[in-house]
Formats: C-alpha cells, sequence, structure tokens
C-alpha cells in the first residue's frame, strides 16, 4: 500500500502543487462552465425566444416613419361659390439629428428669417423633449426670397429643409363666419389615435362646418420611411405614401341669400334667423347678430406653438356684451344653434298636439278665459287680462289664450308635454353635419331631481304649457318643430347637401292623427291670416301666399310683467319669438325668428320672418340645381392641391 511522501522526502512538494493546482483549475473549468452556460442561456433567450421582440426594437430604431399632412377638403354653398379652400404656402423645418449644434443652427438661419431670441429659446427646449429624428417647423409663411436664400446656401444649413403646406382661407367671412366656423390647432386633449393630429402644425376643425364634419374634410395622412443610423442621421429614404386630400362638402346655404339675411338681422342687437327647406331639411339660410368674421380666428399661429396668446385677445375683443353675461354677448357665438331661450308662446303648438294625442281635450271644447287661472293659490295670468272667453283651439292658438294651455297642460301632466317635444325635435342634438349644437331643455320630474334634487311642481307643468319655466329650446330647434308640425314628418336638419348619386333623406312620419294635424296646421294658419290673429304682420297677401305660424313672447324678468316696453332696462325686456311655414297649403319653408329683449313676437318677429319669407319667394334657391360633390373612392389617386382649388360645374 502507497505511503504518503512525508514533506522531507524527495518530490512530495511538487506532489503538493500540481494536486493544489489541479483543484483549482477543475474550480475554475466549473466557474467558466456556469458563465459560458449562463451568456449560452441569455443568447439563446435573446435569438431564439425573444427574437420576434428584439426585431421590432431594433427595426424600431433603424426605421422611423414621418407623417404626412393631408390637403384640407373644401366648402362649397350650395351652388357651387367656395367658402373655404386652401393654397400653399412655404415654411422651414429643422431636423435636429441632422442640424449639429441647434443654437448655432437657429444662430446662422435667423440671418435669413426671423426668428427672435425667445423664440429660438423655445425650439431648442423642444428639442431637447422629442426624438432627434423627428422635423421641428421654425417658420411659417416665408417668401420665395427666402426659401430661394435657404436652398442657396443649403450646404451651410445642415438639417434646415423647405416644404410647402397648406394654409386654409376662407372666403366671405362676415357672412358665413357662423357656419363655416374656423381651423385652429390641435389641443394636447384632443390628439386621439389618429396620427395626422400629431404632425406638426397641422389645424383642424374647432367651430361651424369645419368641425362638425371635421374627420371628412381632414383627409388621409400619408407616411415617408426612413432608415437612420444609431445617431439618428438619416441614411436613405425608403417609401413614401401620399397622403389623400379630404373630402369637399357642399353646404345647404345659399349664399346670396345668407348675404341679405346676415345684412338683415345685424340691424339687431342681438337676434337670431333660421330658414329650413320643410321637405329635405336643408338650412338655406341661418344668422346670428352680432356676427364675427372667421379669418380672425383662422391665422396661422407662430411655428409649432399652440394657439397663441394673441388670438385669445382677438377672440375677446369680439365680445360685446355685458359683463355679467360674456358668453351671449360674444360674437363668436352662434346664437341660432348654441342660443337657448324660452319658447314662449310659440311652444303652444307642442301643447296643442300633446293635448289633442292624449286625448285631455277635442277640438269642440271651449275653455273659460276670464284673464286669469288659479292652481294650488297661485294665480297665473293671461296676456289679455280683460280675458278671451270661451275658447276652443282654433281661438286659443289664433289669438294665443294663455289661459286654455294652462287648463290642457294641467290635464295632461309634464310628461306627455316633454315627450310631445321630444317628437317635434325639441331637447336633442342632431347630425346635422355640424357643432356645437345646443340640446336645449325638455323639462320632467326625472330630469328636476337630478338637476336640482327637487320635486316637481304642479305650477311648473302650467308653465311649461305656454314655453316658460325650464323650457329651453334653440332657433334651430323650433325651424325643426315648425317644420315637423308643417309636414308630420321627423324632419331632421341638415347643413350638409348629400353626395352626388345619393337620394335625399326620406322622415319618418311622426305618428300623428291625421285630424289632429291638420287642425294644428288650420289654427297656426289662422295666427296669420285670420282677424284677430297674433301673427298678422308675419302675412304675405299681398304676394298670394298664404302663411302659417305661431307668435311668442318670452317673459326673461319679473320687472316685465304689465309694463309699457319703453320704462324697462333692455335687459329686462321680452324676447320676441315668431315662427311659420309657407305656402300654408303645400309647405315650402319653415323660419324661426328670435330678437333678444325686443317685446311681442307679433310686433317685432313677426315683420322681420315676413321679410325673410318674402326673399325666400323671390329667391326660391330650392327651384334652383344644386351643386353636388362626388368623393373619390378610397383607392384613388388624390387630386392635387391646385386641382382641388378650381370650381366644379355645377350639376
Amino acid at each position: 500500500m502507497a505511503r504518503e511522501p512525508l514533506p522531507s522526502e524527495p518530490g512530495a512538494q511538487d506532489r503538493q502543487e500540481r494536486v493544489a493546482f489541479t483543484r483549482r483549475a477543475a474550480l475554475m473549468g466549473f466557474g467558466q462552465a456556469l458563465v459560458l452556460g449562463a451568456l449560452g442561456s441569455r443568447l439563446y433567450q435573446l435569438q431564439v425566444l425573444d427574437s420576434g421582440r428584439y426585431r421590432l426594437l431594433a427595426d424600431d430604431n433603424r426605421f422611423n416613419a414621418i407623417s404626412l399632412a393631408p390637403v384640407r377638403g373644401r366648402i362649397l354653398d350650395r351652388f357651387g361659390v367656395a367658402l373655404a379652400t386652401n393654397e400653399e404656402a412655404f415654411r422651414v423645418t429643422i431636423v435636429p439629428a441632422l442640424a449639429g449644434d441647434m443654437a448655432a443652427a437657429l444662430e446662422k438661419l435667423s440671418r435669413i428669417v426671423d426668428i427672435p431670441p425667445a423664440e429660438r429659446a423655445r425650439l431648442i427646449a423642444r428639442v431637447r423633449r422629442q426624438p432627434a429624428h423627428l422635423p421641428v417647423i421654425v417658420a411659417n409663411d416665408v417668401s420665395f426670397e427666402q426659401v430661394a436664400t435657404i436652398n442657396l446656401l443649403a450646404p451651410d444649413l445642415p438639417g434646415v429643409e423647405t416644404e410647402t403646406f397648406s394654409r386654409r382661407i376662407h372666403h366671405h367671412t362676415r357672412v358665413v363666419g357662423h357656419i363655416v366656423g374656423h381651423v385652429g390647432a390641435v389641443e394636447r386633449f384632443g390628439l386621439g389615435d389618429d396620427p395626422v393630429l400629431r404632425i406638426p402644425g397641422m389645424r383642424i376643425g374647432r367651430a361651424g362646418l369645419e368641425r362638425g364634419m371635421d374627420k371628412a374634410l381632414r383627409g388621409i395622412g400619408g407616411v415617408v420611411r426612413r432608415e437612420v443610423d444609431a445617431r439618428g442621421r438619416i441614411v436613405r429614404n425608403l417609401e413614401r405614401t401620399e397622403p389623400k386630400a379630404g373630402r369637399d362638402i357642399a353646404a345647404t346655404i345659399d349664399l346670396e341669400l345668407q348675404s341679405w339675411l346676415v345684412e338683415r338681422v345685424s340691424r339687431e342687437r342681438r337676434a337670431a334667423v333660421v330658414a329650413l327647406d320643410v321637405r329635405g331639411g336643408e338650412v338655406v339660410a341661418m344668422a346670428s347678430s352680432p356676427a364675427y368674421d372667421s379669418m380672425l380666428n383662422a391665422q396661422q399661429p407662430p411655428a409649432a406653438a399652440p394657439e397663441p396668446p394673441r388670438g385669445r385677445r382677438r377672440s375677446r375683443s369680439l365680445r360685446t356684451g355685458h359683463r355679467s353675461t360674456p358668453t351671449r354677448g360674444d360674437a363668436l357665438f352662434n346664437r341660432a344653434t348654441a342660443g337657448l331661450y324660452p319658447p314662449g308662446s310659440t311652444f303652444k303648438i307642442v301643447t296643442a298636439f300633446a293635448a289633442l294625442e292624449a286625448g285631455v281635450v277635442d277640438l269642440r271644447e271651449r275653455i273659460d278665459c276670464k284673464g286669469s287661472y288659479t292652481l294650488a293659490g297661485h294665480t297665473f295670468r293671461c296676456w289679455n287680462r280683460g280675458g278671451h272667453g270661451r275658447c276652443d283651439l282654433h281661438r286659443a292658438m289664433r289669438e294665443s289664450c294663455d289661459v286654455y294651455f294652462y287648463e290642457v297642460a294641467r290635464r295632461m301632466g309634464i310628461e306627455a308635454l316633454s315627450a310631445m317635444g321630444q317628437r317635434l325635435g325639441l331637447g336633442q342634438i342632431y347630425e346635422a353635419g355640424f357643432a356645437p349644437l345646443a340640446s336645449g331643455i325638455m323639462p320632467t320630474p326625472a330630469w328636476k331631481r337630478g338637476k336640482l334634487g327637487r320635486n316637481w311642481l304642479g305650477g311648473e307643468t302650467i308653465l311649461a304649457g305656454i314655453g316658460q319655466g325650464y323650457v329651453l329650446t334653440s332657433p334651430l330647434q323650433l325651424a325643426v318643430m315648425t317644420a315637423r308640425a308643417a309636414t308630420g314628418y321627423a324632419v331632421t336638419p341638415t347643413l350638409v347637401l348629400p353626395e352626388r348619386g345619393r337620394l335625399p333623406p326620406s322622415f319618418p312620419s311622426l305618428g300623428i292623427n291625421d285630424r289632429h294635424l291638420k287642425a294644428v296646421q288650420r289654427a297656426l294658419r289662422a295666427v296669420v291670416e285670420e282677424p284677430g290673429g297674433t301673427g298678422s304682420r308675419a302675412s304675405m297677401a299681398d304676394l298670394g301666399i298664404e302663411v302659417a305660424g305661431k307668435t311668442g313672447t318670452s317673459q326673461v324678468s319679473r320687472r316685465s310683467a304689465g309694463r309699457y316696453i319703453g320704462s324697462l332696462r333692455w335687459e329686462d325686456r321680452d324676447h320676441a319669438l315668431f315662427v311659420g311655414y309657407f305656402p300654408a297649403a303645400a309647405p315650402r319653408y319653415a323660419v324661426a325668428a328670435v330678437i333678444e329683449h325686443a317685446g311681442g313676437g307679433g310686433t317685432v318677429a313677426a315683420p322681420l320672418v315676413r321679410e325673410v319669407m318674402a326673399e325666400l319667394v323671390t329667391r326660391d334657391p330650392l327651384r334652383k340645381p344644386a351643386f353636388s360633390v362626388s368623393f373619390p373612392e378610397p383607392d384613388s389617386a388624390p387630386a392635387s392641391a391646385h386641382s382641388r382649388n378650381r370650381r366644379s360645374p355645377p350639376t
């Protein structure tokens, strides 16, 4: 048996060193095997298991996509006259990844294009917050001479590029400012999922048709895919998809009629008028006073900046109202679609239909009016303090007897009244291709409990029956109500003509008993055409045309009760309203007018509507062939900016 050599024996020390070396080598090999195994496992995970994920990340680092803005669609009037178009302009951009020192690059560029020091500092701060390969807009609306100079000095201005962009131009802005609206910068909260909205300098609709039809007008953005290196420098352009221009839309407005209406309504301090085609729901004219020039809000802001403070100051400078009611006095405020008013006695159309349909009154029943009505100890006055005597529906509508409608409203209750208001188009927002629209209020007990936390009172039903209390409507809704009463169909308003080849809309029936419908229509005709009617000043007997309508006077202050209008402050005077349609036997147009703080509807609003109707007879836009646009198919080539700005012939 071998024995362990003693340390003093020859060769013992060498054998011990070999054993120690072998142990160290084994430990090192084991450690290396662990490290190599870990590396191999990690490489297998990265290259095999997670290869798809990291391939995408690598491609994202290697490639980037730049969105291209589409040309915004045009807006035309019903006969093809341009209301909003585009024109090409020049702007300067800079790609930080190619520019190098941004401060030095902007310093050089400022010798050609005026870039104030504060603007330069803002651009540098913005560059630090975004990827280096994304271009930054430096200046808009540069001249051709400046573009030529920049292109000539391109070798000394790395990363600086000039490009054309589409600038929105509005025409006839004092006439159609409220209707066409304006465009503005994209707010951060409105970016959404559309990559087009993230394009620097992109403009979207902020009001009017520009806002209501924004998606159609906006178009589809294009894209340029580029390959970049690790430093973000552009290596080459890979592919380019051209943007598709937005669609042209033809508005229902007749510009000539609109011009006349705006001029006429501007004589009133605050007013709104809507003229509607009762068969197709087309709004042929709509005016709100005071008006405004939409180009004040459509100016291009400084490059890549949010809405400029001077734009807000410009908007505030348009305000003409009292400090206590700044919104209602703002010229930017479109009273025709967003203004809400108590409808007054024009609402008796709703009350009459609701009472007849509910069966709480028949056409022969007479209700005695002695000038007042008492409910639960509260007295509600009729406008005629001496009373109207015994009235049936026909006479009550013709002479606008409040007591009659107090009683029938009490009999049926607020639920039936509110439901009929909804059927006639009140208390709702329409898909009219326009914004903003106000829904108004058709109150119910549930609405009051949810809004005010209080129970409904019987006296509030009485007031609602004559269009007071919580009931609020817009002039557009009043025009719709009138059109539905004139036809018996659920006419829906629109400010956009249908596309070429599409049939006009077909409206469903309101489901109102034909006998009841004709009875109310006869009563509305009597308001204007029969002796004693409150709307006689709207008569067009001299033109051989019969008019049907309803006057309205809505109280806005208790101070006006029983007092002469001349003794009241302007803010305390009643609103004057009138709604009507003609010809009474075969309705063609419906018109609604609201004149703020003007007094009696029959005295002030009815003559205004009569003027509008006479102008409609003279011009009659429905008699002429309307312009129609044909939208390009999705796979068709986009039109160039030059060709899109040519006027197409009417069809």
